[in-house]
């Protein structure tokens, strides 16, 4: 079977379950954006030097899979997806977050000011994902204001995970004495 399957020719995808809208519907934004940001956090994964770095950033590429499935399904197959096995954002990822911002904070990283990306590769891929995570998060809150039903806990997920990348990014420069 072919990964070119000519069915978005015509300008339309299928999400989960087969349903079929525009590749311009608020929902495949969200998660196409979602898909962007999990290939930034890709790269950004592969500039680390820091084992737990990069297991903090692996975890978090996995656990975007389940908010990418969640995104594309339809409301109208939402709990046909929630009686599913297949994995979704839960209060446990969020948690997992909020120690990881922990431990970071916990290394007392300096910072003032506005920081401008670029000091180090690392810290640059850390400051592009975050900005992809960014604009993640704003394909949502679109997608929620269209009128489609979101799980809580996504929104306070991506905001926290874009804290957790600006730190990790403070971190790297503040390591290499750059800060």
């Amino acid at each position: 079977m072919s990964i070119a399957t000519r069915t978005g020719d015509d300008g339309t995808t299928a999400l989960m379950y087969g349903r079929r809208v525009s590749k311009a519907h608020p929902r495949v934004a969200a998660y196409g954006t979602a898909d962007e940001l999990n290939a930034a956090l890709g790269f950004a994964r592969a500039t680390a030097e820091d084992a737990w770095v990069r297991e903090v950033l692996l975890a978090t590429q996995k656990e975007l899979v389940g908010l990418m499935g969640e995104l594309a399904v339809d409301d109208a197959d939402r709990e046909r997806y929630l009686k599913s096995k297949l994995a979704r954002l839960e209060e446990a990822h969020l948690k997992r977050l909020d120690e990881a911002v922990a431990t970071v904070e916990a290394k007392q990283v300096t910072f003032e000011g506005w920081a401008t990306p670029g000091a180090t590769l690392h810290a640059a891929a850390l400051d592009v994902a975050r900005t992809v995570c960014r604009r993640t998060e704003r394909a949502i809150v679109a997608l929620g204001e269209s009128g489609a039903a979101l799980n809580a806990v996504v929104l306070r997920y991506l905001n926290r995970l874009s804290d957790l990348l600006w730190l990790l990014a403070r971190l790297d420069e503040t390591a290499k004495g750059l800060r």
